[in-house]
């Protein structure tokens, strides 16, 4: 399914670090960081593991509220006003279970990926010195041009979360679909096969 998809972008891409990625010119390959650095780099990572929930949250609960949004107008126009307040309660014990579960699968993965897709970004961009100007939070034109970097690195994340959760997170988002549509009373129609071309 697109939404989750359209979604994750949505959420996470900056327009002009975007296009900067895309259009940028190749550069050669970096030397390897040094062992100091790599250090200033896992912490640094470490340290921002709450933003890595939020971006979890975000790819989550934006098509949700979507589907929130849809089943509250059903519920007014397709369920029975005495049956309402039961269907909208188990939707939304449908909805809470389907958040508590997705959320910290989609956060785990983020946090594992998070070292690959971010720290080779923190070796080009900054230097030692930089590196630890930001983890102490000074302010500085070092931690302004980190706040700059950060919306490229969360689209960086957030796609590579999409490719590798997508499909798993579709599923689960079909299913909370088909139970909602249950409660709304709601058959969902079987999908169509694409018409034949016309011949000429």
């Amino acid at each position: 399914m697109k939404i989750l998809a359209t979604a994750a972008l949505a959420v996470c891409v900056n327009a002009g670090f975007a296009q900067a990625a895309t259009t940028a010119p190749a550069t050669p390959a970096a030397a390897a960081p040094s062992a100091a650095k790599k250090e200033l780099i896992a912490k640094l990572i470490q340290l921002q593991q709450p933003g890595v929930e939020n971006i979890a949250r975000m790819l989550i609960q934006q098509p949700v509220g979507q589907l929130m949004q849809g089943a509250g107008q059903a519920l007014q126009t397709q369920v029975p006003a005495d049956k309402r307040e039961a269907a909208a309660k188990a939707i939304e014990a449908e909805v809470r279970k389907f958040v508590d579960d997705a959320v910290p699968m989609v956060k785990d993965k983020g946090a594992k990926m998070s070292a690959s897709v971010w720290a080779p970004m923190l070796d080009e961009k900054f230097s030692e010195d930089e590196l630890k100007q930001i983890i102490v939070w000074l302010e500085s034109p070092a931690s302004k041009k980190y706040q700059q970097v950060g919306a490229e690195m969360q689209n960086a994340l957030g796609q590579k979360l999409m490719a590798d959760v997508g499909p798993s997170l579709d599923s689960k988002f079909k299913t909370l679909q088909a139970s909602i549509a249950k409660h709304l009373g709601i058959t969902p129609k079987p999908a169509t096969p694409a018409a034949s071309p016309a011949k000429k």
